[in-house]
């Protein structure tokens, strides 16, 4: 049996047959600092909820998957040190360890489709990171995206990673990657990477119904929704680029690898910019979690055709 909790909220919804969200909590434990890292996931909450969705913050915890979660265990896995940063080749183990963790994208879409929901909100995917050539780290995202039927929304891959190489990846492996009212693919903190949109639609609708036709072509996998960051709250390209060489360069020098990466580059980019990424951070989330609440709605009302 699938040690599944849903929260009240969340089985509320699913039994009213009610959009429901995925969110992930290696955002909370991984991907900012305190106090901002409780504070940016009731936000996020909070806008699923204002979009008319309900939110399912996803973790493990006590060897148990909670699907949606009280205020008061947020509280604590935001309080939490040394959480397990969870994917798919760690998620079972700490099951069977009755352990806790935070869940990357991977296992938040393995839980997602285990509970049933469709549709996901995170920040940015990981994918091929810079000199794999040499380190062969790759995400487990990307293959993820390959196999697991959920619609992910996110602000383009994370813009310290090999963007170009992350694009072709996720085509060798047939993901859709549709690009939300843009013709050039985001990264992260920038809404243009330099690189065309794959593919491009404009409504919510839209993309629900590309999701329903996957299903009824019997396509494995998800597709990937690609929404750049609010104007307002950009750092383009030209401005963050030098600042990424830099931590990525630091980052090799000081033999920092696997899932210790991200959260390393992540701090220094928020040094570097003097707080400005977690601010915009902070900004594409909730422009995520507002869209994904809006394709979930869809998924109940648009037709197929």
């Amino acid at each position: 049996m699938i040690p599944l909790a849903r929260n009240a909220e969340v089985t509320a919804a699913q039994a009213a047959g009610a959009p429901v969200v995925a969110l992930e909590s290696t955002i909370v434990t991984h991907g900012l600092p305190s106090p901002q890292n409780l504070e940016t996931a009731r936000r996020v909450e909070a806008a699923v909820r204002a979009a008319g969705a309900t939110p399912a913050t996803i973790a493990v915890l006590g060897g148990r998957v909670h699907v949606g979660m009280e205020d008061a265990q947020l509280e604590a896995l935001a309080r939490a040190t040394d959480v397990a940063k969870l994917s798919r080749a760690d998620l079972a183990v700490r099951l069977a360890l009755m352990a806790d963790g935070s869940t990357t994208v991977a296992a938040t879409m393995i839980c997602a489709r285990l509970a049933g929901i469709a549709v996901f909100a995170t920040g940015g995917i990981g994918g091929v990171h810079r000199g794999v050539e040499t380190t062969m780290d790759i995400s487990a995202d990307l293959d993820e995206l390959a196999k697991t039927a959920v619609t992910v929304v996110c602000a383009g891959a994370k813009a310290i990673l090999d963007i170009p190489k992350t694009l072709e990846a996720l085509e060798t492996r047939g993901v859709p990657v549709i690009v939300y009212r843009a013709d050039a693919f985001p990264a992260f903190w920038s809404r243009d990477s330099g690189l065309p949109a794959p593919l491009r639609m404009e409504t919510a609708a839209q993309i629900a119904r590309a999701h329903r036709m996957r299903a009824a072509l019997g396509l494995a996998g998800g597709q990937l929704v690609a929404n750049p960051i609010p104007p307002e709250a950009e750092i383009p390209m030209a401005q963050i680029a030098p600042l990424i060489d830099a931590a990525v360069a630091e980052a090799a020098a000081r033999g920092i690898s696997g899932k210790a990466v991200t959260p390393f580059l992540l701090g220094r980019m928020l040094q570097a910019t003097e707080g400005r990424s977690l601010t915009a951070n902070v900004a594409l989330i909730e422009s995520n979690a507002r869209l994904a609440a809006e394709i979930a709605i869809a998924l109940l009302t648009a037709p197929l055709r």
